[in-house]
């Protein structure tokens, strides 16, 4: 036992000295989404502020793929040193519901370093489609059972998991249309293939103000400062059916806890900044700052919440 315990100890002081030249080199931020995303979006403003505090670039990297966990993968079998981060949504929580083999374990391979932003989703559609309201929608919903779709950005993303409590709390049938990216899926209700979005408000907001999106509800149990004109999907009549997309940063397990506390030092001082945190608000979004511990707990939670959602929904796994 004396001997285990010298040699942790020298693992820990070893960890610790090579974790004070942290970071030497620049930092790569993975992001399993297409640029413009809601991830990518609060990535790349976070990151800016983090570069300065941590005295070295940080590069994005879109990596796209299967509800981000080609990326997850990649971060997760990739060298545990601090220099290659994940960025990931609520889907991060989704995905081992929905995926039999990501490549991963999600509570074993992969730790939380803090989360970075929560995001409201709008539920939006063309104005065209003459609704005005959720409740609009989901009378057109009722009359037409299975006909009208939804867009999502992909098979797990956290728009798609908001969809599917919306569905399933308002008793309505349609057809799932999954897309690469948040992008993707705006430009295709824009263009009336797709009859509506559940949309992160860092990224719909700009349409809606200039009108070539209507605003129904938003997915939060409290009102968008951003839009304070628009209800809550449960304010609109839809009791339990708050969703909040979660930004967060995520490294690979066997990261010195030195580094991963370097990293979640930096991320609070710039989540706490007037800066970032006027950026934040404009983009509708709320910095959203965590311990790891917190975080790692988060993702659990989510993971049970998600898991049971997944179940009822029955949606298919891949």
């Amino acid at each position: 036992m004396k001997r285990i315990s010298i040699l942790a100890a020298a693992l820990l002081l070893a960890g610790t000295a090579w974790a004070q030249g942290y970071p030497s080199k620049p930092i790569r931020f993975v992001v399993p989404f297409t640029a413009g995303s809601a991830t990518d979006i609060v990535a790349r403003t976070v990151g800016e502020a983090m570069s300065r505090g941590l005295g070295q670039p940080i590069v994005i990297e879109n990596k796209l793929g299967a509800g981000g966990t080609i990326a997850a993968a990649m971060v997760a079998k990739g060298e545990a040193d601090g220099y290659t981060v994940l960025i990931h949504s609520s889907a991060h929580a989704l995905n081992p519901a929905l995926y039999s083999n990501p490549g991963y374990d999600t509570l074993k391979d992969l730790t939380g370093v803090t989360t970075l932003a929560a995001i409201p989703n709008v539920l939006v559609a063309h104005p065209a489609k003459g609704w005005k309201t959720q409740a609009d929608l989901i009378a057109a919903a009722r009359a037409n059972p299975g006909k009208l779709n939804y867009a999502s950005a992909g098979v797990g993303s956290g728009t798609h998991m908001n969809a599917e409590i919306f569905r399933l709390q308002a008793g309505i049938e349609a057809l799932h249309v999954p897309y690469k990216g948040t992008p993707d899926a705006m430009n295709n209700v824009i263009g009336g293939s797709n009859d509506w979005f559940f949309a992160p408000l860092a990224s719909a907001l700009p349409l809606i103000r200039d009108g070539r999106l209507q605003a129904l509800s938003v997915s939060t149990k409290a009102r968008a400062s951003t839009l304070p004109e628009v209800p809550t999907s449960i304010e609109a009549g839809l009791p339990d059916s708050d969703y909040t997309l979660w930004v967060g940063m995520i490294v690979p397990s066997a990261t010195p806890a030195a580094v991963v506390k370097k990293l979640n030092e930096e991320a609070l001082k710039a989540l706490a900044s007037p800066e970032l945190k006027e950026r934040m608000a404009k983009l509708g979004a709320d910095p959203f700052p965590t311990s790891p511990e917190a975080f790692n707990a988060y993702i659990r939670s989510e993971m049970e919440v998600a898991a049971r959602i997944v179940k009822v929904a029955g949606l298919k796994t891949q």
